[in-house]
């Protein structure tokens, strides 16, 4: 369901309509009460646009002018944050925080990074079994049964976009810092995690 929209003329019309009968309440164009009342509703009109401005800026896919408020009450910027972000990159983040992991696996930890903006596979480890395993695999030792890796390419591109980004922010902005942090960060503490860039 979308905000409601009302123009200048429906304010005007509603304001009105509360307004008792009678020739000391005109209600032709050309009145001074319909004239002071036509320049309150241009005041209702930009308070309505801001109040629906609200509603996108309560959500965190969609917040611009609250990311701020938004990073403060998750604990951003953070370690993971790195030095500088585009608001694509800190809105993703804050989404990622916000919704948190919904589990351990494979598919969770590929959505996690796709809020934070990058596209990845994971790839479980295994010792090398006779029999089970095939030739050329790394052979391995104990703790590459806790072994996963995280595949990603060599340098994530986040592009600028129109109705993403904002005024400052770089064309183009890249690196894997954010990714390793925060997949550091969620990980199973018991787990050994690598990182595979192509």
């Amino acid at each position: 369901m979308a905000a409601p929209q009302f123009s200048a003329d429906d304010y005007l019309r509603a304001m009105q309509s509360l307004m008792p009968r009678g020739r000391v309440w005109p209600r032709d164009p050309d009145a001074v009460q319909t004239k002071v009342l036509r320049g309150l509703s241009a005041v209702y009109v930009r308070t309505n646009a801001r109040a629906n401005n609200v509603l996108a800026e309560a959500f965190p896919p969609t917040t611009y002018e609250l990311l701020p408020e938004w990073e403060a009450t998750l604990g951003l910027p953070d370690t993971c944050s790195g030095t500088v972000q585009t608001v694509i990159q800190r809105r993703g983040q804050v989404v990622a925080r916000f919704i948190g992991m919904a589990g351990q696996r494979i598919s969770d930890y590929v959505g996690w990074a796709a809020q934070l903006g990058f596209s990845i596979t994971v790839t479980n480890c295994a010792p090398f079994r006779m029999g089970q395993s095939r030739m050329g695999a790394p052979l391995g030792g104990p703790d590459w049964s806790h072994t996963w890796r995280i595949n990603a390419p060599l340098d994530s591109i986040i592009p600028f976009r129109m109705g993403g980004s904002a005024m400052g922010d770089p064309l183009q902005a890249w690196g894997n810092a954010v990714l390793e942090c925060e997949m550091e960060a969620v990980s199973p503490p018991h787990t050994i995690l690598q990182f595979s860039y192509t």
